[in-house]
């Protein structure tokens, strides 16, 4: 009795399991494996390097004559236009001696006149027969050392002028005044080791980064030539070092025609325009470079798995799993590879857990019986 009653037990069971198995959905991925179709689309990726900004231009100022500064013009940070007095050194010695060369100058000037004088008086005089060759000579020897004398005089008077005229130093370009190390009082010369102050031209920034030879010959392959990258390669972006977005955007005008031998680096410059001078000499950020692609084949990195630094995928052939190697774009956002070589559009692969599957794996597809109706 006990042994009818299990047999029953079983066919119950047996019968229940057959029920469940006919009503139970289709997987549409056998194997339990996710499969994905390749199919193109377009992506923006970027990437980011650490970058040094600098002034359009910027000028250490020193000064060309020495002495004591008697007159600070601007304030440290200060906003200044070219030709703006900055720093005025003590003007008198420098006026008593262009005054001397004025003198010099007049005094050169008399001596010429009079020696022309005497020149002119002993031509006559040697028509006359009065005086002989050797003194007419001499009178015209005299005059042009007089002359002589007065353009020196001039020189020096010239010379004169301009060092009084660096006794007030200039701004030679618009800009940005740095700090001011030196006070009322100092005396300074032109061989000071820290300038009187530095003046940055910010009305446009200059950004350099750098980026490795094997980056720069992608760029290569991608535009043809460098100077095609300038061109064509998008605008760029400045983050600066507070975390925060810059509000204008760069082009990258700039890259250098030599690699750096020490670092294996090829360095760049990018050009940003800063009109609310935000952006200040010697400051620091990240340019991020931005890669459109369209129209390439794009899969989940979750699609791959690596060995020995090279990616594979698993196609779908004959439904089974067939391990195939690919190669990608080296830039990637993290979550998704764009195919360079390897795959072909249509072709299905497994979409996820690739690491986990085998070669040979059955990945069962449904047939045409139990297929959904569309």
């Amino acid at each position: 009795m006990k042994r009818m009653f299990l047999r029953a037990s079983t066919w119950s069971l047996c019968l229940l399991l057959a029920t469940a198995c006919k009503n139970a959905p289709l997987n549409m991925n056998g194997g339990n494996y996710k499969t994905m179709e390749v199919s193109r689309g377009s992506r923006t990726l970027s990437q980011s390097y650490t970058a040094v900004i600098n002034g359009r231009q910027s000028v250490e100022i020193r000064p060309q004559v020495s002495g004591t500064i008697t007159q600070v013009c601007i304030a440290e940070g200060a906003q200044v236009k070219k030709g703006q007095t900055l720093v005025i050194i003590d003007q008198v010695p420098y006026k008593a001696a262009l005054e001397t060369a004025i003198a010099n100058v007049k005094s050169a000037e008399a001596s010429v006149a009079t020696a022309r004088l005497t020149a002119d008086s002993k031509e006559q005089l040697f028509k006359e027969n009065v005086v002989s060759a050797f003194d007419l000579q001499t009178a015209r020897n005299s005059l042009l050392q007089a002359e002589a004398t007065l353009a020196q005089a001039k020189a020096e008077e010239v010379n004169a002028r301009n060092d009084l005229s660096y006794t007030e130093v200039r701004s030679p370009v618009d800009g940005v005044s740095g700090m001011l190390p030196y006070r009322v009082g100092a005396l300074v010369d032109a061989s000071i080791t820290t300038p009187l102050t530095t003046v940055s031209d910010d009305t446009e920034m200059y950004v350099y980064f750098s980026m490795t030879e094997s980056q720069v010959l992608s760029l290569i392959r991608q535009y043809k030539t460098l100077d095609e990258a300038m061109k064509q390669m998008p605008e760029v972006e400045l983050k600066l070092s507070d975390g925060l977005t810059y509000a204008h955007k760069g082009r990258i005008d700039a890259i250098s025609g030599t690699i750096d031998t020490s670092t294996g680096a090829v360095s760049l410059r990018a050009t940003f325009p800063n009109p609310e001078h935000i952006l200040r000499n010697g400051g620091s950020g990240t340019v991020v470079l931005p890669y459109i692609k369209e129209n390439v084949l794009i899969v989940p990195q979750e699609a791959t798995y690596e060995i020995q630094d090279k990616i594979f995928v698993y196609k779908v052939v004959d439904g089974k799993a067939t391990s195939s190697q690919v190669s990608v774009f080296p830039i990637n956002d993290g979550k998704e590879y764009i195919i360079e070589s390897g795959l072909e559009e249509g072709e299905t692969i497994i979409a996820e857990g690739a690491g986990l599957v085998q070669e040979g794996t059955v990945v069962g597809t449904p047939t045409a019986d139990n297929a959904p109706a569309n």
